[in-house]
């Protein structure tokens, strides 16, 4: 049996979920389906199981614009997922979502104007087969199952347990044990003050030092609205664009003033650390501030683990894993019961699902992105990739009222397929990798480059990360605009 909808959304996690309440209240005839890998909704929030998970940028900003987060600005998943829940069940979305289905491959029928899609049952491996208009990826960007795990030397000689954040075993027992992470980003910044109090102590062991932004887990802003019983709704939308408003000057000063900036980083963890602590060795990135995610400490948590002796830092390399811990390039062996790789993760594109159009298999690196949202020669479909300097789910708002605006542009015209085409203009254009590594340069980005879409010099042909443009661009895009080709 082959079902048919006009839209299938990938993945039920803050972009599907946020994607499937536009789609419904925007556009309420549409017939869609959500399909969802996992066997619940909430995606990085539900598989990542680590203690102490929590949101790394403030829920005002992360929550979805339509409903109201009422809450601290800093959330555990446990928080996100209540708060996904209520979107759901508010919404009468629930029926839309199936889960427990990995789709494993989308052929693009030039013939029918129509994508088939092939879904197996993540138990017992039944095929479903869809019927689909048009194509929304919202699966975000990396690989749930599997971490990024480098490749040490001697690692099969360490006789303790190692494990992967991104694999984190249920009944992990770290009361009383020595305890190395490696790695120094948001994760890391995480579990070290969550594991803190039952470990016998816990090392954080890093390359190269990370920037974060301590503070206390509230908007004063927000209690004050509150304490004058202003409705939340307005409460949301005052916060959020005083926030937004907040970290456009912060993300500008990081490109104007970069040295100030970084004092001021360094200038907040000092004041929380001993004074004879070595903040220059530790805490000093040899980096520009926003080159990669900035982490945000609530109530600088990580920095009073250290304060108090339980938690401590090693910035060194690894030269090699011993019997009872690491060797690092000091030659100095730090010995641990436990060992934690939070050392990021593995990007994919478009959920590792094969591609095909006309049954003819799709690199998406042979492709030119469309601010980074749609691919040359890929029709009927829209990715959701969110934002790094600011929250990932402003970008899913934004992305969602175009995907609506497009459907309704098509049926206005009596179109049934869209596709992006390099203009004459562009047609001489260099190519470059996804992203500008002067920019933003992650690890898990840099690895996978030879995968991702292509991106030009032009605005229209990149993906900017710049919230504050495109909060004007994207709504004022001109559908009838040359790059657009409809059939």
């Amino acid at each position: 049996m082959v079902e048919e909808f006009d839209v299938l959304i990938v993945g039920a996690g803050i972009s599907g979920v946020g994607g499937a309440f536009h789609l419904k209240t925007q556009r309420p005839n549409t017939k869609f389906i959500v399909i969802e890998a996992l066997d619940s909704f909430g995606g990085t929030w539900w598989s990542h199981r680590y203690p102490g998970i929590r949101s790394d940028s403030d829920l005002h900003t992360f929550g979805y614009r339509f409903k109201p987060w009422t809450g601290p600005p800093i959330a555990t998943a446990d928080e996100i997922l209540n708060y996904m829940s209520e979107v759901i069940t508010e919404n009468e979305l629930g029926n839309h979502i199936r889960y427990n289905r990995k789709i494993v491959s989308a052929n693009w029928s030039s013939l029918e104007k129509r994508w088939e899609v092939t879904a197996k049952l993540t138990e017992g491996g039944e095929e479903e087969h869809f019927k689909i208009k048009f194509l929304w990826m919202c699966q975000g960007y990396y690989r749930h199952q599997e971490g990024y795990m480098p490749k040490w030397p001697d690692v099969e000689k360490y006789q303790g347990e190692l494990v992967h954040s991104e694999a984190w075993p249920e009944e992990l027992d770290y009361e009383d044990k020595e305890v190395i992470v490696i790695g120094s980003g948001a994760t890391a910044a995480t579990i070290i003050p969550a594991m803190a109090s039952d470990c016998k102590h816990i090392t954080m062991l890093q390359r190269s030092p990370t920037y974060f932004r301590p503070g206390r887990n509230q908007i004063e802003l927000a209690e004050t609205l509150r304490e004058l019983n202003i409705d939340e709704e307005w409460i949301h939308e005052i916060v959020r664009r005083k926030i937004l408003y907040d970290q456009e000057i912060f993300s500008k000063r990081t490109f104007e003033e970069p040295e100030k900036v970084k004092e001021e980083l360094i200038e907040g963890v000092k004041s929380l650390l001993p004074a004879e602590f070595d903040v220059e060795t530790h805490f000093t990135p040899k980096y520009r501030p926003w080159r990669q995610r900035l982490a945000y400490v609530p109530d600088g948590d990580l920095f009073q683990g250290i304060s108090e002796g339980k938690a401590s830092v090693i910035t060194d390399e690894i030269e090699a894993f011993t019997k009872e811990g690491i060797l690092l390039k000091s030659q100095q062996e730090v010995k641990a019961d436990i060992i934690v790789s939070a050392t990021g993760f593995n990007m994919n594109v478009m959920g590792d699902i094969d591609f095909q159009i006309d049954d003819k298999s799709v690199d998406f690196s042979d492709t030119v992105t469309y601010r980074g949202m749609m691919f040359t020669g890929i029709p009927n479909m829209l990715w959701i990739f969110g934002y790094f300097r600011a929250s990932w789910t402003l970008r899913v708002d934004l992305l969602s009222d175009f995907v609506c605006r497009l459907l309704n542009h098509m049926e206005d015209i009596g179109a049934s397929c869209v596709e992006v085409a390099l203009r004459d203009e562009d047609k001489n254009m260099e190519l470059l990798t996804w992203m500008d590594s002067y920019n933003f340069n992650p690890g898990y980005l840099l690895r996978a480059t030879s995968i991702l879409p292509k991106r030009g010099d032009k605005a229209e042909w990149q993906h900017t990360q710049d919230y504050w443009r495109e909060k004007d661009e994207i709504p004022a895009i001109n559908l009838n605009a040359s790059e657009f080709n409809y059939r």
